[in-house]
């Protein structure tokens, strides 16, 4: 079968990823798996690199008869990533590194790899769908499983990435996958799912920016309402979210929340639950899945955190790299460092860094 097509599978002793190597077996395809070896936080245990993660893959990679490679990636992994993660809470801003993980990092390291194994294509187990367009270009569209759908954590994909990838786990469901897993006797049919950012293994992300930079103790400053009136002190801006509640520590006849943060300042602006939201963000630079940037205003739909329902909104281009979103409704939790994204019904347009 010398035409058979080789694709390079990214494992990490999950079920979806198994399942991603089990489902290409099944279709023809010619399958190795590989598994990225990222960075641990002082020995914390990574949640998808650990020794047990990687004996996990390997027993699914002999289940399946594949070869399977491990690729150290720890160095590039905390440069690029993690680095990233740290820098941008210190800076006031609420980073997404999952979404940065994937286009900055991960899809090109394993492509890379990919050719230098001789395999065509890079398949993850995410749920995802391509579809060819008319123009030659790949759309990405939401899963089947509108409910696993990570089309929004793939957003920042370009065609390149786009044109040597494949999901296969685009038209099936959680449960699907499970029973199908159970059904072949995978080693890891009834493993949990991961949660929260890899790389913080069961640490809570303020105390993990804590340890990794100690000086963050040292950026306290004021805590202000709308009419820069002091009213208390915080901890430090990364140690807070847009529209948080908890943990102001300050007393008041109605329920206070987080309204920005003021980097420039050191200022935690603070207010009422009616003070709270917007109905307008600006975000880039802008990913244009297809290459083209948006030339006219339109309304589509937009995503601006991963589990957020999709709100209508007017998507107006400023700029090639920049757009100006207004939503219909007023949003409380408009983050900036966070990702918008861009929907025109299924089809994934674009997304971008809410500033």
């Amino acid at each position: 079968m010398e035409n058979q097509k080789h694709v390079l599978v990214a494992m990490s002793g999950g079920v979806d990823s198994s399942m991603a190597a089990a489902l290409l077996l099944e279709r023809g395809y010619r399958v190795s798996g590989v598994m990225l070896r990222l960075w641990c936080n002082n020995g914390i245990a990574n949640l998808v690199s650990t020794e047990d993660a990687i004996a996990q893959a390997q027993a699914v990679a002999k289940r399946l008869d594949i070869s399977f490679s491990i690729l150290d990636a720890a160095e590039p992994f905390r440069e690029k990533v993690v680095k990233y993660f740290i820098d941008e809470n210190l800076a006031g801003k609420t980073p997404n590194p999952c979404y940065f993980c994937n286009s900055r990092f991960r899809w090109d390291l394993l492509l890379n790899y990919a050719e230098s194994i001789g395999a065509d294509f890079l398949a993850t187990g995410h749920y995802a769908r391509l579809q060819d367009d008319a123009q030659g270009n790949i759309k990405l569209l939401k899963a089947a499983d509108k409910w696993k759908d990570q089309s929004y954590m793939l957003s920042g994909l370009k065609q390149k990435h786009l044109r040597r990838t494949l999901f296969p786990l685009s038209e099936m469901t959680k449960n699907e996958i499970r029973e199908k897993a159970k059904k072949i006797n995978l080693p890891v049919a009834e493993r949990k799912d991961s949660q929260d950012l890899c790389f913080l293994g069961d640490m809570d992300y303020r105390d993990f920016l804590k340890n990794q930079q100690p000086e963050v103790n040292q950026r306290g400053g004021m805590i202000v309402n709308l009419n820069g009136e002091v009213l208390g002190h915080h901890e430090g801006l990364a140690f807070y979210t847009i529209g948080q509640r908890k943990g102001l520590k300050i007393a008041f006849q109605e329920p206070l929340y987080v309204i920005r943060k003021e980097s420039k300042t050191n200022h935690l602006v603070i207010g009422i639950e009616s003070e709270l939201g917007s109905s307008q963000l600006t975000a880039g630079p802008f990913n244009w899945i297809n290459g083209e940037p948006l030339k006219f205003p339109g309304t589509y739909e937009v995503k601006i955190r991963y589990r957020a329902e999709p709100r209508t909104a007017i998507v107006e281009p400023l700029s090639d790299e920049m757009v100006k979103i207004t939503f219909q409704d007023v949003l409380r939790d408009i983050t900036p460092g966070q990702i918008a994204v861009v929907y025109d019904g299924d089809w994934v347009l674009g997304s971008g860094i809410i500033q």
